[in-house]
């Protein structure tokens, strides 16, 4: 149940944070009011979650992935930027939480 919540979690953060992009600086009501909702669902899952799932993996995973993600998602459908340094950035979060989920394996 823990990695239900983290995903959930995950999915409330990015809808977050778009509608922080959407709001313009809070100059539209509607996504600033969502923005608001998501990051509170987005945190009372990632509690949740923290009941099964160890805290520095937990949050490695819910902060790396949402990263990754946003970054994808900017590059896609804002047309943000996008250059070598940037993918290889990107794939180095990814990389990384990767590897603090393996290092669960050796203890």
């Amino acid at each position: 149940m823990g990695w239900l919540y983290l995903s959930l979690a995950i999915l409330f953060e990015l809808s977050g944070t778009l509608c922080m992009k959407l709001s313009g600086g809070f100059q539209k009501l509607l996504p600033s009011i969502l923005m608001f909702f998501f990051y509170i669902l987005a945190f009372s899952s990632l509690t949740f979650a923290l009941k099964k799932i160890e805290i520095g993996i937990a949050y490695a995973i819910w902060s790396g992935v949402g990263t990754a993600l946003i970054g994808v998602i900017g590059i896609l459908y804002f047309n943000e930027s996008v250059n070598v340094l940037k993918i290889g950035s990107l794939l180095l979060v990814i990389l990384g939480v990767v590897g603090l989920n393996a290092s669960s394996l050796f203890r």
